[in-house]
């Protein structure tokens, strides 16, 4: 999976053949600098640019654009290289970068799949950055997402690299992008052999042609890198995620930028008591807020581009799911049949961000499950429902995940125990029991919530030490392999200081032993515990019946709101699953 850096992460590179992906909003110059151990560039050539754009082991590009490919091959630069700077500048004198949108930088290896991707936000009057830093590290190359700009433009930038000359190498380099932009926009010219007129126009006083707008590709479900159609699909569903995680971040960055600008432009004006007098004020404070809606106009249109293309893969998308993935009443579970192998991933729900409500992300997680899953019945400030309501949606949702799990494994590789110790679950519970899709009735009471737990624990234990050995084969015969899901309601009713030891060994010890927690529990009914369960909270993955902001994504740590995902109410497409499980399991008795 591609992994999104801020500022100052780094990432290993596990190729040496490479392409650096450079997108701006307005044209570009794109450079690499070549340095010691130190970074410091010991002299002119150490620098590909577009008057000397090829150097042993790198390439960039002839010319400043919104798009540009540098081609690296770190396995051919010389011993002495232990640095490769990539740097941005602007060519236009009175240029910052603080005035159009973050640009973005993706590597991939030469086949183009993406390594890491890095958004330069938070730039002001800077008009020369380094973008990122490809380096030695023990052996290996790695990449740094660095984001350091200058103010004072692609001179200071070289000269903090240590190059001599440095103003002198600078204007070279913003003279050649110059010549460079114009002799690729210039049409060929009909030379004297060809039978046309030769023109002697100087290219250097045309003026460029209007760049024409590209049209949008069309999106194709499975259009990503993958052995299968599901690994394709799965890989595609986490790079929307990204790529709307980078979108929204983008924008962020611009409306902090916008209006810390507006703050302090309506300080400046405020400032001078004259310009409180006559119309020069108002004329600063409108301009200063023409400049904040033009920025964000910017942003915003650059956002809106992003969501539609997005929305468009969606609609592609969303209907191509496998059941594993696919929502409820999607029409591949009408058809469902038990699968022959386990699928790669699991829907827990989707995700949404609310600059872009109407569009849903598929949340996907790996299988087998890591982690144990918790289903909060508790209520939280925006959910005004009362607590048996709560509850029962709590139930429902774990239900329908419990559900989903048994329908997507193979016949005998999955199965479902339930703990409900008041019995209180009795009607969300029905789906499962009714069906014969469990292994038994839910344990009862106190002495059946005891029972369950040593059960699996001597399951737990037994498979550790045969793991451990290295002889899982020496397990004793007819032992049931199938992994269990265990899901507990109502927690901690019914549990004594022994059965919570016990749960808290199964969420720890369990998933590597084929034993998984699924908790159905409002965290404030375990307050007399005070922090003794604080360990298992944390341990698990919090999911909420109704809509909840709580999930932060790793990259840049946006507040994605989690929907939790349900059948369709009055559908009968969960019993019908079920059925179709139980009857698999009789017959492959």
């Amino acid at each position: 999976m591609v992994a999104e850096l801020v500022r100052g992460q780094n990432h290993p590179l596990p190729r040496t053949r490479l392409e650096i992906l450079v997108s701006a909003e307005v044209p570009v110059l794109v450079a690499a600098a070549l340095g010691d151990e130190g970074g410091r560039v010991q002299e002119g050539h150490g620098i590909a640019h577009h008057g000397a754009p090829v150097l042993p082991g790198i390439e960039v590009p002839r010319a400043a654009a919104a798009e540009h490919r540098l081609s690296a091959d770190l396995g051919e630069l010389s011993e002495a290289v232990h640095r490769v700077t990539v740097l941005l500048a602007l060519p236009g004198p009175a240029a910052r970068f603080g005035a159009t949108a973050a640009p973005r930088t993706t590597v991939t290896d030469a086949d183009g799949t993406e390594i890491v991707r890095f958004t330069l936000a938070g730039l002001d009057a800077e008009s020369a950055v380094v973008a990122l830093e490809l380096y030695r590290r023990q052996g290996g190359w790695k990449v740094r997402a660095v984001g350091q700009g200058y103010a004072e433009g692609l001179t200071a930038l070289l000269a903090d690299l240590g190059l001599p000359g440095a103003r002198e190498v600078a204007e070279a380099m913003h003279e050649a992008g110059r010549l460079g932009a114009v002799l690729a926009a210039a049409p060929p010219k009909a030379g004297p052999s060809e039978g046309g007129p030769v023109d002697y126009t100087h290219p250097v006083r045309q003026a460029p042609p209007q760049p024409q707008p590209q049209p949008q590709p069309q999106p194709v479900a499975g259009d990503a890198p993958g052995w299968s159609m599901e690994e394709r699909l799965y890989n595609q569903v986490w790079g929307m995620f990204e790529d709307l995680a980078r979108s929204t971040a983008a924008l962020r960055s611009a409306a902090d930028f916008a209006g810390a600008r507006l703050d302090r432009e309506l300080d400046e004006a405020l400032a001078d008591p004259r310009a409180r007098i006559g119309g020069a004020g108002d004329a600063a404070r409108k301009a200063a807020r023409a400049k904040h809606d033009e920025l964000m106009g910017r942003a915003q249109a650059a956002h809106d581009r992003d969501l539609a293309q997005l929305t468009a893969e969606a609609e592609v998308v969303e209907p191509a799911l496998p059941p594993a993935y696919a929502r409820w009443d999607s029409p591949v579970w009408h058809g469902h049949r038990m699968p022959t192998e386990v699928p790669q991933a699991v829907r827990l729900g989707d995700l949404h961000l609310p600059e872009s409500a109407s569009l849903r992300i598929p949340m996907l997680v790996r299988l087998p499950l890591e982690r144990g899953l918790w289903v909060d019945s508790g209520a939280t400030p925006a959910d005004f429902t009362d607590s048996a309501e709560r509850r029962r949606l709590a139930l429902e949702v774990a239900v329908a995940l419990a559900a989903r799990l048994l329908a997507v494994h193979p016949v005998g590789e999955f199965s479902v125990e339930v703990i409900d110790p008041a019995g209180a679950g009795a009607g969300p519970l029905g789906a499962l029991t009714r069906t014969g899709a469990l292994t038994g009735p839910p344990a009862r009471g106190t002495a059946g919530v005891a029972q369950a737990l040593e059960s699996l624990t001597r399951r737990v234990d037994l498979v550790r030490m045969a793991i451990g050995g290295g002889a899982t084969e020496a397990l004793p015969d007819g032992f049931d392999t199938a992994r269990r899901l265990l899901m507990v309601n109502d927690f901690p009713q019914g549990f004594d200081d022994r059965a919570l030891t016990r749960l808290r060994f199964l969420a720890d010890e369990g998933p590597a032993a084929g034993v998984h927690l699924l908790l159905v529990a409002d965290r404030a009914d375990a307050g007399e515990y005070g922090p003794l369960l604080d360990p298992l909270w944390r341990s698990l993955t919090r999911l909420t019946p109704s809509p909840d902001d709580h999930f932060a994504d790793p990259w840049v740590g946006h507040a994605w709101t989690f929907e939790p995902s349900l059948p369709p109410s009055g559908g009968a497409v969960l019993q019908q699953v079920l059925s179709k499980v139980a009857a698999a399991r009789i017959k492959g008795r």
